[in-house]
């Protein structure tokens, strides 16, 4: 597998298929994504000329209901396991519990998503919730930036009690969040192996 945090919490996986989540800001003409998948609606995790930067003819984009009426190919709800072509996955519910940025009502929703045997959890925007604490995966992308998302010690405390193989923490260095924030979370993950992946500096 190969993982590529391109910035902030805008993603790119590939196995036998080419995966974005979330793709942002995103500079060159790729057009190389298989499935684009959608936590939700704000500019930083949907953005439409980025979309179309990676994508193909045959690419499938799924998206939250908050996105129902923009004729994509699968349209989610929160706490459902789904399967598209043979790719199968399950959704969080992602949201704010100290914070109205991201209400629980609005559908927003994290990523289980099974490549080659492995879970690949990316949460969105996010604090720790009930339904966060459920996940079973083997590498979790995980927000540290603080005001939207969870803070570095929010961050850091799920990770040790989930326990992934990887951490990789997401959703700083752009918009929210320096990048001294990388120090403390490797700092305080004490279980999982930490891989530093956002590249823009």
């Amino acid at each position: 597998m190969q993982m590529e945090v391109i910035h902030h919490a805008s993603i790119r996986l590939e196995s036998d298929v080419v995966i974005y989540i979330d793709p942002y800001d995103i500079k060159e003409e790729k057009h190389d994504a298989d499935y684009i998948f959608i936590t939700h609606d704000h500019y930083d995790h949907y953005d439409e000329i980025s979309i179309s930067k990676v994508s193909k003819d045959t690419t499938k984009v799924i998206v939250p209901d908050c996105l129902k009426d923009k004729g994509y190919d699968l349209v989610v709800l929160p706490g459902n396991s789904y399967k598209i072509d043979s790719l199968e996955f399950d959704t969080i519910a992602a949201y704010n519990t100290k914070a109205s940025y991201h209400p629980k009502e609005a559908g927003y929703v994290g990523y289980n998503i099974l490549i080659d045997g492995l879970y690949y959890y990316i949460m969105g925007d996010t604090n720790r919730t009930p339904e966060a604490d459920k996940v079973k995966t083997d590498v979790c992308f995980v927000p540290i930036g603080g005001t939207y998302t969870m803070d570095v010690l929010e961050a850091s405390g799920y990770i040790n009690d989930i326990k992934p193989s990887f951490a990789i923490p997401i959703h700083y260095g752009k918009i929210v969040g320096d990048f001294s924030l990388e120090e403390e979370f490797l700092k305080n993950v004490h279980n999982s192996k930490v891989l530093l992946m956002v590249k823009e500096r």
